[in-house]
């Protein structure tokens, strides 16, 4: 039988309906990007090592199977043939005869081979299936197989081959291929069940850990050359039967054909038509979706009240880029979090587009100023958005790379290119789940194991791993149970923040004010309450209530926000269920007295003070000597420390100064008042098919351009022949019109010729035109055209 080509694959594709090639495009968009010229740009593309391998990529486990299965056969298959083989790899079928297995595997086996054939993958009718070209070079080794003999015995010396043969075969008198003969005594199961019966025990254990793959190992210390009379070892046992072959210094292959043999005509294993079933714990789903909305809940403030603290005091960036390990840190004990929840946060406010560098430190953008205004629900769905879709692994913070250095957060090479798709993909395997299943990681990553068994199983287990704990803190999961709202962040549809809505706490506008100078909230705060009670008072504890704690640094901080006393007390009045408290009131009001009576500007620095007592008080002061303060005035001392450092050092001594500017205004410092450039990241979707009026204006931009390379041929091979005034009042209607027309014109031997041309004008007795089956622009002599005719389809 011949050997199918590039050329046949090529029009079998060109015979597809339009319907199987719009198919074809939406499964493997690539191939369109850009649109072919024809179906034999197509054709070539399809075939190319890259496309090929992003395709199989896509493969679940078992139509992998059922593509290696086929090119595993010397020649085409069809379906009968292909459901007995992979029968037997089936749990209970051992054949194909038929019966429960074969009626269960028949529709998989169909569904299968029409995805297979819809990608290009395979081709041909339906009773001789092959593969598409280049597809066993992309497979191999195929189903965990070695090297076939051909290739294992390549580079061994005929000598060799010779005393390999003879204790194989001892018929063997030498003469022809050596390397042939040998592959046919391997490919015999009688053979190769002879050999195996001359071994040893151990030899056969060590043989049965190769049959299954991985077919290759490590072998130092072994004899090559040993023939099986003087074989001691059972690896040497192996080599000089032919069981093993050295492929290098250190290394030795199964042949395929032995693998083969015993795998007792099985190319796989354990072969399952469908995935496996999730398993885990059975929860309540509502408990689910209130446990992920209190999770959702707090994730928000969260990244909130990061967003506040960077305003105030921002880390700074490493010069490589990304965050410091001390300033994550540190930022995790502000949160009350552990390190890595604290870079999931930072990871993906940034993501979100609410962090960004700005003048050599991390700062909020001018997007977090939109943000934190919206409804929870709706910031929730942000930042969920960006999770979903970010192609950055935050499970990674704290390791190490390949150079021994670590990964901090926010640092450039935290980026992984298929983060996103993993995390896509364990989303969609969670969103599947029944309701109210909790799936276990190990069936989670089984199902994935399943459904893209290409991907390399190391990093695919850990991003995997890495996604569903960043699930369950983010609030797409609650108590392991994907959330209603989790499912559409999975889906990808938007509607996330309605099913959000109505299971979070309601926001509370008041607190409780106690006379121990805390106050108590009661449940959520609303944003506005929330920033304004964060800006005078400290949170001591959390919880179901929030406990925050007045203090004379947090009264300070407010008042050099640019609030009063009374603005204070009067926020306090209006927000609280209880009356204001003596103590409070007076820790205010004391503040406020001590607040701005010295006034610090630029000399280097200054300090500006209308009682002069005060003044003589700091300079008495010993721990104002490192100031190297001296008097210019009754109420003025000047100072080499700059401005900031002057303000703070006071402050430490116990006073209370604020800064002034170079006109004698106080220069109020508020906490949102770092701000770098920036905007809240837009939503991404997970890559999908291409539309469907994309996908058909190319499959019709492919037939245009294959009608363009063939030439339209008249019934029984005839050229178009009309009289000459017809033809000239065609040719002037298709130039007006811009359309195609297909003519027959005479060459310099008179022999008549089937042209497609576009008109572009015809002057002094020539038409000039682009010449579409010869892709070029010509000059024809109108005396020559021997008529046109219609372009048919």
């Amino acid at each position: 039988m011949r050997k199918m080509t590039g050329t046949d694959f090529g029009e079998w594709l060109r015979g597809r309906s339009d319907e199987r090639l719009r198919a074809l495009v939406a499964a493997r968009p690539e191939l369109v990007t850009p649109v072919p010229a024809h179906i034999d740009g197509l054709a070539a593309r399809a075939c190319s090592p890259s496309a090929i391998g992003r395709a199989l990529d896509r493969l679940d486990r078992f139509s992998l199977s059922v593509l290696e299965t086929l090119v595993l056969r010397p020649g085409p298959a069809d379906r009968e043939t292909l459901l007995a083989l992979l029968a037997r790899a089936v749990p209970g079928g051992s054949d194909g005869s038929g019966g429960s297995v074969g009626e269960a595997l028949g529709p998989a086996l169909d569904a299968a081979l029409d995805l297979l054939a819809t990608r290009a993958l395979i081709y041909g009718p339906e009773d001789a299936l092959r593969p598409a070209p280049g597809v066993a070079e992309a497979l191999d080794p195929p189903a965990a197989l070695g090297p076939p003999v051909a290739e294992v015995f390549r580079h061994h010396p005929p000598e060799r081959l010779d005393v390999l043969l003879r204790d194989i075969d001892p018929a063997y008198k030498g003469g022809g291929p050596a390397v042939a003969r040998l592959a046919a005594l391997l490919a015999d199961p009688a053979t190769v069940a002879r050999l195996v019966g001359e071994v040893s025990p151990q030899a056969r254990a060590a043989l049965d850990e190769l049959v299954w793959g991985p077919a290759s190992g490590r072998l130092p210390n072994a004899r090559r050359d040993v023939d099986a009379a003087s074989a001691q070892s059972p690896i040497e046992q192996l080599l000089a039967r032919g069981l093993l072959g050295a492929t290098g210094e250190e290394t030795v292959a199964l042949p395929r054909e032995v693998a083969l043999v015993l795998r007792d005509g099985r190319v796989h294993r354990d072969l399952s038509p469908g995935p496996p079933a999730l398993e885990g714990p059975v929860r309540d789903q509502d408990l689910a979706d209130r446990t992920a909305a209190g999770q959702a809940f707090a994730f928000v403030r969260t990244v909130e009240e990061l967003c506040e603290v960077w305003s105030v005091d921002p880390p700074g960036v490493l010069r490589a880029g990304g965050l410091a390990v001390r300033d994550l840190r540190r930022t995790a004990q502000l949160l009350d979090l552990p390190e890595w929840a604290a870079g999931l946060v930072v990871e993906v406010a940034h993501a979100a587009g609410l962090v960004a560098v700005g003048e050599g430190d991390w700062l909020p953008t001018g997007g977090y100023d939109g943000w934190r205004i919206k409804a929870t629900e709706d910031r929730w769905a942000v930042l969920a958005d960006a999770w979903a879709t970010m192609e950055r692994a935050p499970g990674l913070i704290g390791e190490r790379d390949d150079r021994d250095r670590p990964l901090n957060a926010l640092h450039p090479d935290l980026r992984r290119p298929g983060a996103a798709q993993m995390r896509a993909r364990t989303l969609a395997v969670l969103e599947s789940a029944p309701p109210g299943l909790a799936p276990t990681p190990e069936s989670v990553l089984a199902r994935l194991a399943w459904e893209q068994p290409r991907r390399r199983p190391a990093l695919r287990d850990r991003l995997v791993r890495f996604a569903l704990r960043e699930a369950e803190h983010i609030g797409v999961t609650g108590l392991g149970v994907p959330s209603s709202h989790g499912r559409s962040v999975a889906r990808g549809d938007g509607g996330a923040a309605g099913l959000l809505a109505p299971l979070l706490p309601q926001a509370v506008d008041h607190v409780l004010l106690q006379a121990d100078l805390t106050a108590v909230a009661p449940g959520p705060l609303t944003t506005d309450l929330g920033r304004r009670l964060a800006l005078m008072a400290d949170v001591e504890s959390k919880g179901g209530a929030t406990v925050y704690r007045f203090s004379e640094q947090s009264i300070r901080r407010a008042l050099d926000a640019g609030h009063s006393a009374g603005d204070l007390l009067a926020m306090l009045e209006r927000h609280s269920a209880t009356p204001v408290p003596q103590p409070l009131a007076y820790l205010v009001g004391d503040v406020a007295r001590r607040h701005g009576r010295i006034r610090v500007g630029v000399a280097s620095a200054y300090i500006r003070c209308d009682d002069p007592a005060l003044l003589d008080e700091v300079l008495a002061d010993k721990r104002a000597h490192l100031l190297r303060l001296r008097r210019l005035a009754p109420t003025v001392l000047a100072s080499k420390t700059s401005r900031a450092a002057l303000v703070d050092s006071l402050r430490a001594m116990g006073y209370a100064p604020v800064a002034e500017s170079l006109e004698g205004d106080v220069v109020v410092a508020r906490a949102d008042a770092r701000r770098t450039e920036g905007r809240l990241a837009a939503r991404v979707t997970a890559a999908a098919a291409p539309d469907p009026e994309t996908v058909t204006a190319a499959v019709r931009a492919m037939r245009a351009g294959d009608s363009r390379r063939r030439p339209v041929e008249a019934p029984g091979g005839e050229v178009p022949r009309s009289p000459a005034t017809a033809t000239i009042s065609a040719l002037q209607e298709a130039i007006r019109q811009g359309s195609r027309v297909w003519i027959g014109y005479l060459d310099s031997q008179g022999h008549a010729t089937s042209r497609i041309l576009e008109p572009a004008r015809m002057e002094g007795g020539y038409l000039t035109a682009y010449d579409e089956t010869r892709a070029t622009v010509h000059r024809f002599a109108l005396h020559r055209i021997t008529g046109i005719g219609e372009i048919g389809g």
